[in-house]
């Protein structure tokens, strides 16, 4: 049962990823992706498998250190717990990466790819999303005045 609740983890995260890599204009995408209810079902796996594993869990975030941590993703059902846990937060990162590049107009042939590395590798993927924001917010910044002063004197 654990490993099935492993794998359904991804599997309830999966749509909404495809959903905003490949369908990242169509209506319902946006509704869907502005929403914080869609890591509901993944957490409801979390509490599955946190739940029986719920005194290491509890050890290791009171008091943490390398060896708590290691004991409980030792157990199958406290490692499926982390993973479905990381399952959850990668998807709310994604979905508010998905966001922010539609406010600042990002192209989704760039968000695409970026999200789909940021599936695999979060934290990576974050990291570059985020000088990719950084830079569009500066240069939205800096062209902003003059772009604006431009279509006044035409």
């Amino acid at each position: 049962m654990t490993g099935f609740l492993f794998e359904l983890s991804f599997w309830l995260a999966a749509p909404v990823w495809l959903l905003m890599i490949f369908a990242p204009a169509w209506g319902p995408t946006a509704r869907i992706a502005g929403s914080p209810m869609t890591v509901v079902p993944v957490l409801l796996v979390y509490l599955a498998l946190a739940v029986p594993a719920f005194p290491e869990l509890w050890t290791a975030v009171r008091s943490p250190d390398l060896g708590t941590f290691r004991e409980l993703t030792a157990r199958a059902d406290g490692a499926g717990a982390i993973w479905s846990q990381v399952i959850a937060w990668d998807l709310l990162i994604g979905q508010w990466m998905y966001q922010e590049a539609r406010r600042l107009r990002i192209p989704a042939l760039l968000m695409g790819p970026l999200l789909a590395f940021t599936i695999l590798l979060s934290p990576f993927g974050l990291l570059v999303f985020l000088g990719l924001r950084t830079a569009r917010t500066r240069r939205s910044t800096r062209d902003g005045p003059a772009t604006a002063t431009s279509r006044k004197a035409t």
